[in-house]
């Protein structure tokens, strides 16, 4: 009976120290230590290899490698394991991206064997940011590149549901060689909501698509698989809107170049070697920035940018855009074919632009007052979209009130183009009609005079570029005339 009671109370008291070491390890930071030793004597038996994966290549372009390692490692449910994580939010509001921290260790396992990345971050700045991988070498036949195509694979599976588009800019101070930042590109512009006249916006679409399926094509005849496009028009035409849509269609990242920014002719080079492919390059303004005679960035600088021999070798699958506010005083070197392959002219406001702003703003299709602004467009006055925009979404509430506006806007048009007697017939008709919508005369613009078109003008400090001539909106022929040009 002795042994019985003996028997039992040790049983208790080895269940008892069980149970205390469980909750000591668990609930202080023994076992995280125990691990620790557990896994430095296990290394003391195998012999490992490491690979590295810099951010760069020697060139200074972009390792796409490395990109798939930080997608595939961040989708890693061990990731949460790190001593240190950085939380993100993605591209919805509650969702939470995680990424590793600078020299922090991650364990992964592939067909049995396990691998650690190390995300090694140096102090000095001439050093690139660089994964590397830790495996052992009686497994590296075995599994190495069997295990790189599985990051691949996943990397791109990950991409394609992602599908996240940056918008890139170049920085002043170059950390780790990095020229660029980037930020979510959420612009809502697109094809659909763009003022543009429809077939020249189905031409334009169709242009792009034709490109994307191109890839063989441009490389059978030995040209880099690019496509140039120049934006030339007034300020405030919808130049950038555009390019906000063409890299929603595409799905391109945007690298917006601000020449002002640039320290030379090589740095110029550079910001194009860390572009990467499927991405749209920008430069807005080109025509201000070579009339102000800027000395750090050449002219010869920029024509090699635009075609010399790096943006042949570096510039595959990418769309070149350039805007400009007008391409009469531009050195006809920079417009030849070959450097700009599609001129697009965004001229002032139409009537059938017009009609896309109200649809787009107001939420109208038709308005009893669209005769009467179609009649002013047709005598020659005219506003830019966004002076048009200004004024419906300051009079959102009410559509009457805000085609009103436009209506004394144009009518108060700097050239005075418009025609005096329509003028007067519709000085008239809104006396008469003034009282016709409920709710319409309160907002910064019920007083239809001449204060309206002065206040957007104040706003957007606009300078207008007249012409007496139309010019043709889509010319793929820069030697010719505006009015000479040629479609797609």
């Amino acid at each position: 009976m002795k042994i019985l009671y003996a028997t039992i109370l040790l049983l208790s008291v080895i269940l008892s120290l069980l149970f205390l070491l469980r909750v000591l390890l668990f609930k202080t930071g023994l076992i995280y230590i125990t691990k620790k030793w557990w896994r430095s004597i296990q290394d003391c038996f195998h012999v490992y290899q490491f690979f590295k994966v810099p951010e760069f290549d020697e060139s200074m372009q972009e390792n796409h490698l490395y990109r798939k390692v930080s997608i595939y490692l961040s989708s890693l449910a061990s990731i949460e394991d790190s001593d240190f994580t950085n939380l993100f939010t993605g591209k919805k509001t509650h969702d939470i991206v995680l990424h590793l921290d600078p020299n922090q260790v991650i364990d992964d396992y592939f067909l049995g064997a396990r691998v650690s990345w190390i995300n090694e971050v140096k102090n000095d700045t001439n050093c690139c940011r660089t994964f590397v991988l830790k495996i052992r070498r009686a497994d590296k036949r075995r599994i190495l590149r069997p295990y790189l195509q599985h990051i691949h694979i996943t990397s791109d599976e990950l991409e394609q549901k992602k599908q996240d588009v940056k918008l890139h800019i170049n920085i002043d101070t170059h950390e780790h060689n990095r020229l660029w930042r980037s930020v979510p590109f959420k612009h809502p512009s697109t094809f659909d909501t763009i003022a543009m006249e429809s077939d020249l916006k189905n031409k334009l679409r169709s242009d792009l698509e034709s490109f994307l399926k191109a890839e063989q094509y441009y490389h059978r005849l030995g040209r880099a698989w690019k496509r140039s496009y120049l934006l030339y028009g007034p300020s405030g035409t919808g130049k950038s809107s555009f390019v906000a849509a063409m890299a929603n269609f595409l799905g391109y990242d945007v690298y917006d170049i601000d020449l002002s920014r640039v320290l030379d002719d090589s740095d110029l080079k550079t910001l194009l070697l860390q572009t990467t492919s499927k991405s749209v390059v920008l430069i807005e303004d080109l025509d201000r920035f070579l009339m102000d005679k800027p000395t750090r960035v050449s002219l010869s600088g920029v024509l090699n940018f635009m075609d010399g021999v790096l943006n042949a070798c570096c510039a595959d699958e990418r769309i070149m855009v350039y805007t400009m506010n007008g391409k009469d005083h531009v050195d006809p070197a920079i417009l030849r074919p070959g450097r700009i392959d599609v001129h697009i002219h965004f001229p002032l406001c139409d009537f059938s632009s017009f009609k896309t702003l109200a649809n787009n703003y107001l939420g109208v299709k038709d308005h009893k007052l669209f005769p009467q602004v179609e009649e002013f467009f047709q005598t020659g006055a005219s506003l830019s979209p966004a002076e048009i925009g200004e004024l419906m979404i300051a009079n959102r509430n009410s559509p009457g009130r805000a085609l009103r506006s436009v209506i004394t806007a144009l009518q108060t048009d700097g050239d005075g183009r418009g025609s005096l007697n329509i003028r007067k017939q519709l000085d008239d008709s809104s006396s008469r009609k003034s009282t016709g919508d409920s709710g319409e005369h309160s907002g910064i613009f019920s007083r239809e005079g001449v204060n309206a078109m002065k206040d957007i003008r104040k706003l957007y400090g606009l300078l207008r570029l007249k012409s007496s001539k139309k010019s043709e909106s889509f010319d793929r022929t820069p030697d010719r005339k505006d009015g000479q040009s040629t479609g797609l």
